[in-house]
Order: structure tokens, then sequence, then C-alpha cells
């Protein structure tokens, strides 16, 4: 078996993988990264978003071996050491936007790649870019508030669906 070298939340990380192996099943199996959750198995919930090189991809859609050489984000690297929210995670907990928590580490993800491209988007945007993720609890009005608190944007005027 092949072995994949990449670094993974700042930290070097290797493994031996099948050809068939989803980056996803890497991180969660061999690397025991259980946050990047595994949803739907057909690219469409959104659950399992990472950082790759700093884009955000579904790591359900994309083989260990391809993430050779690259840095990988999950969840669980966008806290800081010590345990200080990122603030995008804060503005989750202040706003609600947890719901059961299952969609959530994908959600953080997503919107942190958001507001990378586009620090203070509107909230047509932020439902736009979430299309790909998908939360069950139907809380996406408490999502969008806490992107855009995240972003430093007022969110009193936002209207309830």
């Amino acid at each position: 078996m092949p072995q994949v070298n990449m670094t993974v939340n700042g930290k070097p990380a290797s493994g031996d993988v099948e050809g068939r192996t989803l980056l996803v099943e890497f991180l969660r199996e061999t690397l025991d990264l259980t946050g990047t959750h595994v949803g739907c198995d057909t690219s469409q919930c959104g659950a399992c978003v990472v950082h790759v090189d700093g884009k955000a991809v579904k790591a359900c859609t994309m083989f260990a071996a391809e993430a050779d050489g690259a840095e990988v984000l999950t969840i669980e690297g966008v806290a800081a050491p010590d345990g200080t929210l990122d603030p995008v995670q804060e503005a989750f907990h202040q706003h609600h936007g947890l719901q059961c928590g299952f969609c959530t580490p994908g959600m953080v993800m997503s919107a942190k790649a958001l507001l990378a491209e586009n620090p203070t988007p509107t909230e047509a945007e932020v439902r736009d870019y979430l299309e790909g993720n998908i939360c069950r609890c139907t809380g996406y009005h408490n999502i969008v508030k806490a992107i855009m608190a995240a972003s430093g944007q007022d969110v009193s005027k936002i209207a309830a669906e």
C-alpha cells in the first residue's frame, strides 16, 4: 500500500492507504479525527467539509492520495491550541447555530472558507454559499445569523424564516 504524507492541523501526518481510501476515511479512521462527519456518502450534505491547501473540499469526494503533500485543516484544528474558539465557532455558539451539531463541523468549515473569500457577505450570499451543506434540523436561520455575526455585521435585522 502506498503511503501518504500531509500536514493536518499544523502537524505532520502519514499513513498507508489503499488507492480507494477517501480523505474522510483517512482522517477519521487512520488519524482518529472524527469531527469530520460522514453524513450521506453522496457528496450532498457537506458534513465532511475540510480545507485542503486553503480551499474548502468535501472530504468524501477526494482520495487520501490526492491530499499527499497537502496542508489539511479539519474542525479539530480550528480552535486555538489553548481551546479559545475561532470567531466562527464563537458566533455559532452565541447565535445557536448548532442545533443537533451533526452538520456543524462542515458548516463551520464552509463558513470559514466563505469569509476568507468574502469577508462581509450578504444574507443571500451566505445562503447561496451554504447550498452544498444540509442541516436536517432546519437551523439555517441561526447558521446564517452566526456566519454574518462572525463577519462583524449587525444581525439584529435578519428576519426569521
